[in-house]
């Protein structure tokens, strides 16, 4: 059929409407294909290494890495800048696309980290579902509770991944408990530990009533053993009677306390599956995948501020919700991340830059294996295609086939942390202020320039943020640079109707004074009763703490 059409066209025997009806159709059958989906959890939880193993069954890699480990040399996929192979943390997003039988997987590997928080609340608007991975022995902790408040408020539907069950943990129904009461979700076991630790034998499947027998392996996949019922005796030569005659009273207890598994309680987010396993050593992680694929939603109808745009609409849109630069350190280059909402996206093709009016072709656009990239000639909704940015995006930025479309949603933040940035080598200033312009765009942090004395001042959530910027400065830029110290509680947003006012305030704190990259005019507060006084006094005056009023 499909090489038909191209050739049966201009002759009028196809009419038009057939045509439309075959779109129609292939583009309803990828968009059922696809699973765009984030990791998400706690620092050292685990969520490199699972998106690792991921990668391994969907064949994307033939042999996992690992983040830290003294014996594999090969450092995890997702985490490819230098800083992380370093430090073990992952710092940025990072994007992966493979296959897996028929369906079509995007994973987003997310920073666990809190000063990076803000890449990872920004990922969680580009997926449809999300996988939180949580530490046997540790249990929920504070990070896990602020992503799962950011999931709960777009109704994110949620699987949760029990991880590291081959060391000593916790009592996996205290886990249970623990999720519901934190996390304010219910839960359904669909897999069960057999032991933990080191007497961990394997897992029960739930979803799939099999047995999968533990053999310790990090870097290939585990068989697995087929067992019919739970009489099944077969249980007991493999695991013993002892642990047998618990594993039955334990799933009698499951059924009796958890309701059963409903997809559609789980797809409006408010019952979350949970899965036990190991990911360091392949283990439970086929079963989470296997009913991932099959429960997870494909992609969902995006909110926009003039209307909700279905991802099976024939017009393409989309949306830049990250920035990474210095991607190919030989080419100083830097991809903006596109999600696309509707329609399907071609090389090519003509597309409306909403923000500037402009019409824009993209001749080489990406998709991703973390660093890796391979140009690709169409891409559908739930896709993430990485388009080469010379400076025309920013994070938020829309693109359409033409309609004036503005998604929203895209959070940007008042900074807590303030340090003025020196230049340490004069030769290379030109290479200091390429770097700083690239990495604002990436959003990681924001840079204000103090009227008063001319100085630059970057302003990050977190202390780590000006570490990973130093490095970067250096490794990619060629850049030295040396941070100051400055006290300071808020940067905040000013305007006003009256001039007059306006122009009186900067008069009277002129060397408080400081411009952000836009233009906009910035105050900086060395202390909250500063703030409070500067409001009162300037009734005239509005203060804003995040950038878009």
């Amino acid at each position: 059929m499909k090489w038909l059409i191209p050739r049966l066209q201009p002759k009028g025997t196809l009419d038009n409407s057939l045509f439309l009806v075959y779109m129609n159709e292939q583009l309803d059958k990828e968009i059922s294909r696809r699973r765009t989906f984030a990791i998400i959890s706690h620092p050292d939880a685990g969520k490199t290494t699972l998106t690792e193993k991921l990668l391994l069954f969907g064949g994307a890699i033939h042999v996992a890495g690992a983040v830290k480990s003294n014996k594999i040399k090969k450092t995890a996929t997702s985490d490819w800048m230098e800083i992380e192979k370093q430090r073990g943390i992952s710092v940025a997003t990072s994007v992966m696309g493979f296959n897996y039988g028929d369906y079509k997987i995007n994973i987003l590997d997310t920073p666990g980290h809190q000063d990076f928080a803000e890449d990872t609340f920004r990922t969680l608007t580009a997926v449809d579902s999300v996988i939180i991975v949580v530490d046997v022995a540790k249990g929920v902790e504070t990070q896990t509770r602020r992503l799962m408040e950011v999931c709960s408020m777009r109704k994110t539907p949620v699987i949760i991944f029990v991880n590291k069950l081959d060391r000593e943990g916790r009592d996996p129904f205290d886990i249970l408990d623990e999720l519901e009461k934190e996390l304010h979700i219910s839960v359904r076991p669909l897999t069960w530990p057999i032991n933990i630790g080191a007497k961990f034998k394997g897992v029960y499947n739930i979803y799939e009533h099999s047995l999968d027998l533990f053999t310790p392996n990090k870097q290939r996949v585990s068989e697995r053993v087929e067992i019919d019922s739970l009489d099944d005796p077969r249980i007991d030569e493999a695991v013993g009677e002892a642990d047998a005659a618990k594993l039955r009273e334990d799933l009698e207890l499951i059924e009796g306390v958890y309701p059963e598994f409903d997809v559609e309680e789980y797809l409006s987010g408010s019952l979350a599956p949970v899965f036990f396993g190991s990911a360091l050593n392949t283990f439970g992680v086929k079963e989470l995948l296997d009913c991932f694929v099959q429960i997870a939603p494909s992609p969902r109808p995006v909110v926009t501020e003039e209307r909700t745009v279905s991802p099976d609409e024939q017009a393409f849109s989309g949306f830049v919700f990250k920035i990474h630069a210095n991607m190919d350190p030989n080419h100083r280059s830097c991809i903006a991340f596109v999600k696309i909402c509707s329609g399907k996206f071609e090389r090519n093709a003509n597309y409306k830059h909403i923000r500037s009016g402009k019409m824009m072709k993209f001749a080489a656009p990406t998709a991703f294996m973390a660093q890796k990239k391979n140009i690709v000639d169409e891409a559908y909704p739930g896709d993430i295609v990485g388009i080469p940015d010379t400076g025309n995006f920013k994070i938020g930025d829309t693109l359409t086939a033409g309609e004036q479309l503005h998604f929203k949603g895209l959070p940007s933040f008042s900074p807590e942390m303030f340090k003025y940035i020196e230049n340490t080598d004069p030769m290379k200033s030109k290479q200091l202020d390429k770097g700083l312009q690239q990495l604002m765009d990436e959003g990681v942090a924001q840079l204000f320039v103090n009227q008063f004395n001319g100085r630059k001042l970057i302003g990050t959530v977190g202390q780590l943020q000006f570490e990973v910027i130093q490095y970067r400065l250096l490794h990619e830029y060629g850049a030295q640079c040396r941070w100051e110290p400055l006290s300071l509680y808020k940067a905040c947003w000013i305007e006003s109707d009256d001039d007059e006012a306006l122009a009186a305030f900067k008069k009277r704190k002129h060397q408080f004074m400081a411009v952000d990259r836009e233009g906009r005019d910035v105050f900086l507060a060395d202390s909250n009763y500063v703030l409070q006084m500067a409001q009162s006094d300037f009734p005239k005056i509005k203060f804003h703490f995040t950038s878009e009023f």
